[in-house]
């Protein structure tokens, strides 16, 4: 395959030139043009790396369309792999969220299983357009926490966990009228109801938080898995992650939690919908803010596949930041975070990961997306 006149975006620089990929690897690039017949013209469209997705709940959306309905696990898993491969996405880190809630049905021990059984199965017969890979994320103030962690542990697709505590008056939640808010959206709760769901809540992560976290980590650690922390809001909670061997801060909730991780080395994840609303949904720190700090490493789409796109160009234009640059927050850090060496960037002896991108006005508009060379969307 030999692709001219892109507007080709590798690590350090934008300019027209050739691609030639051979065997699903890119083979060679070159400034200019060509007149090698059979070479597609690209007619200045953008030709980027691959985007790469460390965490999104995108899959949770297909699996309850509605409030109180739950989808068949293999159509979720068709339609969220079709949608995030048409939004440019190469590889995708499916995050399951692993620890039973009862203020939660999605967030269950049998639907999660039958995911992570839903995705090996596709996997193995070549059945999905992006590569995924499965990251748990491990709800420590749960009591079957552990418990799961380890009935999934032997998942050939496993590449990620995370610890988080969603416990009203923790991290993210830190205010319980938030939270009580964000779970009154499909329907208003009796004060009553407020007060039982918050004295089990809260039992639980006195009795599990502290040990099941330790836990997990130790569990990582042996299997040689990549851990992350989620929703850091203050300095102790960094230094307890960097203490863990952490590298990953997810979705950090304070500029303060931001600028911990970046002394000690920890890369900061933040939500592309953030970036592209120009805020957080839940009133924590705006992306943008730490952008303009350099406070952001990774962006994840989280909720919204198509962010992902729209917020590397944004930050071109909101932050000032060279397109390289933004492009590299969704392709090659996040590979590099993951440990995906072959993948991340358009250059030789890499894997032809890549997308083709068509501007409309300041929308970056995705046409075709290609993965180990074979077109996919």
């Amino acid at each position: 395959m030999l692709i001219k006149n892109a507007r080709i975006v590798t690590r350090d620089e934008v300019f027209i030139g050739v691609v030639q990929i051979e065997g699903g690897t890119i083979r060679e690039l070159a400034h200019g043009t060509t007149s090698a017949p059979g070479a597609q013209d690209w007619d200045g469209d953008y030709l980027l790396p691959g985007l790469i997705e460390l965490h999104t709940d995108n899959l949770e959306k297909h699996l309850s369309p509605r409030p109180g309905v739950i989808w068949n696990t293999d159509a979720a898993f068709v339609i969220h792999d079709a949608q995030v491969a048409a939004a440019g996405i190469t590889t995708v880190f499916d995050a399951l969220a692993i620890g039973s809630m009862s203020t939660s049905k999605l967030r269950g021990r049998d639907i999660q299983t039958s995911c992570a059984q839903a995705l090996q199965r596709f996997s193995e017969r070549n059945l999905l357009r992006a590569e995924h890979f499965l990251h748990l994320r491990c709800e420590i103030g749960t009591a079957d926490v552990v418990e799961i962690f380890d009935s999934l542990s032997a998942h050939p697709l496993l590449r990620l966990a995370s610890v988080m505590d969603h416990t009203p008056g923790q991290r993210q939640w830190h205010d319980k009228e938030q939270w009580r808010k964000y779970h009154e959206r499909n329907g208003k709760w009796t004060d009553e109801h407020m007060a039982a769901a918050l004295a089990e809540l809260t039992t639980d992560q006195e009795r599990f938080a502290i040990a099941h976290r330790r836990e997990i980590v130790a569990r990582c650690k042996a299997l040689g898995l990549p851990v992350a922390s989620h929703d850091d809001t203050v300095a102790e909670h960094v230094e307890e992650a960097a203490a863990e061997g952490v590298a990953i801060s997810e979705f950090p909730t304070t500029h303060l939690a931001a600028a911990a991780a970046h002394k000690l080395g920890i890369a900061t994840v933040m939500g592309a919908p953030n970036i592209v609303r120009g805020g957080s949904h839940s009133g924590n720190v705006s992306a943008l803010e730490l952008a303009r700090s350099d406070l952001l490493d990774i962006l994840s789409s989280d909720y919204v596949p198509s962010s992902l796109l729209t917020a590397a160009f944004e930050l071109v234009d909101k932050a000032g930041w060279t397109l390289p640059r933004a492009v590299g927050t969704v392709s090659a850090e996040p590979a590099r975070a993951a440990g995906l060496h072959d993948r991340g960037a358009i250059e030789p002896g890499l894997r032809a990961d890549f997308l083709r991108v068509t501007m409309h006005d300041t929308l970056p508009v995705p046409r075709a997306t290609y993965r180990a060379g074979e077109r996919i969307v």
